[in-house]
């Protein structure tokens, strides 16, 4: 791929508009690259001294380079051809390519004008654009068509080409919370767990949280919690290996009670503990903090 005798890697995102570069930056990104969108090619010189500079941080480097970059075309032919030039960082080019009719259809479907026709149709700034890229592209090392690929498509194609001894990360993220205080917005999955009984209405109780053992031992003995823990347990054993093979790095699973303070505190910890057998686990009190009287 991109390496050179010094070990760095530089993978130069190029090609048509709506071809699939923001798709595939952010699959690099999974894979852990230094990811740079829209650098200007003038500055690509000056970005390379500073691969060279660093010790690890831009070992594995990606940079897009498109229309967006101003005077793009002239100035990345030169870029290369300076690069082409230096031992120790050799880009490797990838080229993102389409039909002009499926093009035509992603600009129709996202309202957007061609950035070289602004004001024409899509089709003329197409093909303007792809005259302009003939040279470039000939340079690609590698050149994905993605007329008849879903994002998801070209994502897992890049993985599979890229990864190398990198694997793309994936972690749990168990979190509790209080209706009260709102929803979660990040949270893939939430749990409203207010059909327990709440310790909050027994007095020696009500001042702890979750994270003691007098309120979790509370809340776990109920015959309800035991049943929703043993449904929960088989959704979960279920649909988290599924979700890492679809792709997500992340999932964030909520539980929430009315303020936020004893049930679902002892939910999100004891799943904090028993997930952790599928995959990295976090877990956190969003509204732990705000006591209530």
């Amino acid at each position: 791929m991109g390496n050179s005798d010094s070990g760095k890697e530089l993978i130069i995102i190029t090609g048509m508009s709506g071809a699939g570069k923001s798709v595939a930056v952010r699959a690099f990104e999974d894979l852990g690259y230094y990811c740079i969108d829209n650098l200007p090619p003038a500055l690509l010189p000056t970005f390379i001294k500073l691969m060279k500079d660093s010790n690890k941080e831009l070992t594995h480097t990606v940079v897009v380079m498109d229309l967006r970059g101003g005077d793009f075309f002239a100035s990345l032919n030169d870029a290369v051809d300076e690069l082409e030039r230096d031992k120790e960082v050799q880009p490797y080019i990838l080229f993102l390519d389409a039909d002009n009719e499926t093009l035509v259809r992603r600009y129709k479907e996202t309202r957007r004008s061609h950035p070289l026709v602004s004001n024409g149709r899509p089709l003329e700034g197409i093909r303007k654009e792809r005259e302009l890229l003939a040279d470039i592209k000939g340079r690609a090392k590698q050149i994905y068509n993605t007329s008849v690929m879903q994002p998801k498509e070209l994502r897992n194609t890049l993985l599979e080409k890229f990864s190398g001894d990198k694997k793309t990360s994936f972690s749990l993220n168990v979190m509790s919370f209080g209706f009260k205080h709102g929803m979660p917005i990040d949270a893939d999955l939430v749990f409203d767990v207010r059909f327990l009984p709440n310790p909050y209405y027994i007095e020696e109780l009500r001042p702890k949280t979750g994270l003691d053992e007098e309120v979790s031992s509370y809340v776990l003995k109920q015959e309800d919690a035991q049943t929703l823990i043993t449904k929960l347990s088989d959704l979960f054993e279920f649909i988290i290996p599924r979700y890492k093979n679809e792709g997500k790095t992340q999932l964030v699973i909520a539980f929430g009670c009315t303020g936020g303070q004893h049930r679902s505190v002892t939910l999100a910890e004891y799943y904090g503990q028993s997930l952790v057998k599928l995959a990295p686990t976090v877990v956190s009190h969003r509204d732990l903090a705000k006591r209530e009287g």
